[in-house]
């Protein structure tokens, strides 16, 4: 029989309360450099124990171990090889432009779904964009997107992208050779190579792989995929773009950087209503917006010897005078973030293929180290794997602030998943940068911890059964 709380929620009646006596007080940090290092010392005692990394399972260090980088390196040149991609270079030539790059994108697609015994599909969204900025005439544009959809819980979605178009100097020019081979037929090869591994797997959630078009012409296909996915109702619980990810040296004499990537992360979301913003100003919050949640989860699930890789959060939206196709995510209030690589050559990016003073100037293969890209795919397949076999973000989460006292109430709505088993609730001190304390609530829709929500940040994530966690949200306050 469905009960409610004293909240009102439906779901399980079950209370926790916590103090600090009754649980572990946590002594050290697990990522120095995340938390402790950034605020300059090490989190202040209290309830709970250290948050510790997600390990990889088996069934992830299986797929990781699959990533080809032979393949991932095929689909790069073969990409280069339309000579152009330019949103406005040819639709109909069987051999060179958009036209042709979309439809050889669409075929592997197709051959990544025949794998899946019918659980992934593939489209090509296309659709007309008016005249607008660096549209000079009314212009079709196409995205090719798979989707994988999830077993057990399917209403949860997590995205990928990259972007099929590339660009020269003159954005205008549709005709000049435009390789684009880091930008972004790397990010296009990554997501590629990571639906044909995922075709043959199950997951409980549904997972969105698309090469998307128009990002140099400002960012039309992935804002008519964003926006097509809102009016739906789809429930995008992660979005992540995969935009000049096939580098991991600058070729300018700076030291190269292999095992690093960054992940741009905005910190007060894009949509925030001016009453949101009130609330913020005064109790603070400007780290923890969904999208800053997101990028914490990366780092716990995917920064280990398995992928190889230092995820390097930057707190921005993007770069500066820069932006991606998660910015049309973040448009529609779904959580996103872009990945990069640490250090670009500006000589190979948005460049004419020429030689000047020595110079070779252009988005050539030659800069590309696939290598380098391989471990970004693993990146991303540990992001999306543990995102879509764990439970979802929970809902609902509200901190109940009507009165004043020195402990701290939070309440959600229980989740749908299959296997969920429980929560926990998660602070940190408003200066850490990371979470760095968990306290297990167990199978309840409200808890109050002895700790005074006045002085440090609080959060909540969900467990199932085989110890695997959400990303973690940040309550509102209560109504």
């Amino acid at each position: 029989m469905e009960k409610r709380d004293a909240h009102g929620r439906t779901g399980s009646s079950r209370r926790a309360f916590l103090s600090a006596s009754a649980v572990t007080a946590a002594s050290t940090p697990l990522f120095a450099d995340h938390a402790s290092a950034d605020a300059g010392q090490a989190p202040a005692p209290g309830p709970g124990r250290p948050i510790a990394p997600q390990r990889p399972g088996k069934d992830l260090r299986d797929l990781l171990r699959e990533i080809d980088r032979n393949r991932i390196t095929a689909t790069v040149k073969r990409l280069v090889g339309f000579g152009t991609r330019h949103t406005l270079s040819s639709q109909d030539d069987p051999a060179r432009g958009i036209g042709a790059a979309t439809e050889w994108v669409y075929a592997r697609m197709q051959e990544s779904a025949a794998a899946s015994g019918g659980r992934m599909t593939v489209q090509k969204q296309s659709f007309v964009q008016p005249v607008s900025p660096r549209i000079p005439a009314p212009t079709t544009i196409t995205n090719v997107i798979a989707t994988l959809r999830g077993d057990a819980s399917p209403e949860r979605v997590y995205v990928i992208t990259g972007h099929l178009d590339s660009r020269v100097t003159d954005v205008m020019n549709a005709t000049g050779d435009a390789p684009g081979a880091d930008d972004d037929a790397s990010g296009v090869a990554v997501v590629m190579e990571l639906a044909r591994l995922f075709a043959t797997r199950r997951t409980r959630g549904t997972l969105v792989f698309a090469a998307v078009s128009g990002e140099e012409q400002g960012l039309y296909g992935s804002a008519h995929m964003a926006a097509r996915m809102k009016e739906s109702g789809a429930d995008v619980q992660g979005m992540f773009s995969n935009d000049i990810v096939g580098a991991s040296r600058a070729w300018d004499g700076t030291r190269p950087d292999p095992h690093t990537v960054r992940l741009f992360v905005e910190g007060v979301p894009t949509t925030e209503t001016p009453a949101e913003a009130s609330v913020r100003q005064s109790i603070g919050g400007e780290n923890d917006g969904p999208s800053r949640q997101l990028a914490r989860f990366v780092q716990n699930v995917a920064q280990n010897e398995q992928t190889g890789m230092r995820v390097r959060v930057i707190w921005r939206r993007d770069r500066y005078l820069r932006g991606s196709d998660h910015i049309s995510f973040l448009r529609q209030s779904y959580p996103a973030a872009r990945f990069t690589e640490p250090r670009e050559n500006y000589n190979h990016e948005h460049q004419d293929v020429r030689i000047e003073n020595g110079v070779q100037f252009g988005d050539l293969v030659q800069f590309v180290d696939f290598d380098y890209m391989v471990r970004v795919a693993k990146v991303n397949g540990a992001a999306l794997w543990s995102l879509a076999q764990g439970p979802g973000t929970p809902k609902n989460v509200q901190i109940v602030s009507a009165l004043l006292t020195n402990s701290t109430t939070l309440t959600w709505d229980r989740g749908t998943d299959p296997g969920l088993t429980g929560y926990e609730v998660v602070w940190r001190e408003t200066t850490a940068a990371d979470w760095t304390h968990r306290i297990d609530v167990g199978d309840a829709t409200t808890a109050t911890i002895d700790l005074a929500k006045d002085n440090v940040q609080f959060g909540l994530r969900a467990v199932d059964r085989q110890g695997l966690r959400s990303p973690v949200a940040f309550p509102r306050l209560a109504s």
